[in-house]
């Protein structure tokens, strides 16, 4: 069979897998180990297990399930719910404080967690109530919601962005700092279209109220003294200095990636034994169980993709598949649209991780050939995978949002969405035009990367 047979049975054989319902490891070791035992020589069978030992034996993944225990203790504590009554404490007085709280809370909960689910979940459980009691619609809340929770992979410490890292072989504190510009835009640009929806909101209650009379919660105003602000700090102010403790420990040059992953965990478990007094046995079996159970997961794709990865470069289909992309000739420009209309497709249908893992040897060749930065292009495509954890037909944070709030149709969450969906867009020309804004701070605090 030609590589072009071999690579579309491989195709078919991987969409029928993972349309099976069965998960997304074990599909992916299984088509990998059944084109293994029929195009490749009999003993590497007995090689697979140590094959994705290999793989995995990687001091830059070690750091994957560090910061997830740092993500669970934060979650699994009140910290996100005090982090976001501070915010909204000090924003109320601007038109959709509320709102604006919420992107904020999620932005500063997803640095410090690393986890788009997380942040949902955490932010989520406490900032729909509270915005949908004020009046807010449910579609804007669960679009405020699931939309910021999407910074998680985004902002450092991001588990996608050391993924990506991994497998374009690029420097992780790099990618990390390129991150945080982008990130940053998105939470303005979130932001500004709150207090838009807001003032469009705020503006049809009081049409109403004026005709009927009929009043609405969003009319209210919120009123908080000095005194009242100051005494949300307490609690926010420790796990800000612990992001910002990681932050300086990972990019003054003190400590690796894998040893700021644990010093992150170990400081969030000491920060929620001393605020919360979650210390007894009782009260850190759901966060060590949380952790095991997303680590491992997370681990098991992360192998089975590799060992998938692995395979697909003996049969060269991938390395046909860069060939053939770079024969097509496309412009520079229309090159990368192409990619990225992949991976929106993609995104339909499988989470980051394994969108990373199973691209990154077909397009990261051609796009090196084009003179693309390959660390610029990693923020681009996380933008672009973190639209694909909000649109449907498997947008995971929309999932999320069902479960915190399964009063709000999924309709609703759905149209909530769509409007940041076209925001992520905006900021994908923005960095197009302006490439500048990623690429800034990492030449500032790493200096300029050499080329490779």
């Amino acid at each position: 069979m030609t590589v072009l047979g071999t690579g579309v049975a491989y195709g078919l054989a991987t969409l029928f897998a993972m349309f099976s319902g069965m998960p997304i490891a074990f599909a992916l070791g299984a088509v990998a180990v059944v084109f293994m035992a029929i195009y490749m020589p009999s003993a590497s069978l007995d090689t697979v297990t140590q094959n994705v030992y290999e793989e995995m034996a990687s001091i830059t993944l070690l750091s994957i399930p560090l910061f997830i225990l740092k993500g669970a203790a934060i979650g699994k504590s009140r910290a996100g719910q005090d982090l976001y009554s501070a915010l909204h404490a000090w924003l109320h007085r601007i038109p959709g404080g509320l709102g604006v709280a919420n992107v904020f809370a999620c932005a500063l909960f997803a640095a410090m967690a690393g986890s788009s689910p997380a942040t949902c979940s955490a932010i989520g459980s406490a900032g729909i109530p509270e915005m949908r009691k004020r009046g807010y619609s449910g579609g804007f809340a669960a679009g405020i919601i699931a939309a910021g929770g999407t910074l998680g992979i985004l902002l450092p410490p991001s588990i996608t962005m050391i993924l990506f890292a991994v497998a374009a072989e690029k420097s992780l504190g790099r990618l990390f700092l390129a991150g945080i510009g982008p990130g940053l835009l998105l939470v303005s640009l979130f932001g500004i279209y709150a207090v838009i929806r807001f003032r469009r909101e705020y503006e049809a209650a009081r049409a109403i109220y004026d005709t009927t009379g009929q009043g609405s919660a969003i009319l209210m105003h919120d009123e908080f003294t000095l005194a009242q602000k100051f005494s949300t700090l307490p609690r926010v102010i420790p796990f800000v200095l612990l992001l910002t403790g990681v932050m300086i420990a990972l990019y003054g040059g003190y400590a690796t990636p894998s040893e700021t992953a644990g010093l992150g965990g170990l400081l969030a478990l000491a920060l929620i034994a001393v605020i919360y007094s979650v210390w007894r046995p009782t009260d850190l079996a759901p966060i060590l169980s949380s952790t095991i159970r997303e680590s491992t997961m997370l681990m098991m794709i992360i192998g089975m993709s590799l060992l998938y990865s692995y395979v697909m470069s003996y049969l060269h289909i991938s390395q046909s598949a860069a060939e053939a992309i770079v024969a097509m000739q496309l412009p520079r420009w229309g090159l990368l649209f192409a990619i990225l209309v992949l991976v929106v497709v993609l995104g339909f249908f499988l989470p980051p991780v394994s969108i990373i893992l199973m691209t990154a040897p077909i397009i990261l060749p051609p796009l090196r050939a084009a003179h693309f930065d390959i660390i610029w292009f990693g923020i681009i495509m996380t933008i672009v995978m973190e639209m694909g954890l909000i649109h449907p037909p498997v947008g995971l944070n929309i999932f999320v949002i069902r479960n915190v709030a399964p009063d709000i149709p999924l309709r609703d969450v759905i149209f909530g969405t769509l409007p940041f969906v076209l925001l992520m867009m905006a900021a994908v020309l923005v960095l197009c035009f302006v490439p500048g804004i990623s690429t800034w701070l990492p030449d500032l605090v790493m200096g300029p990367e050499a080329v490779r």
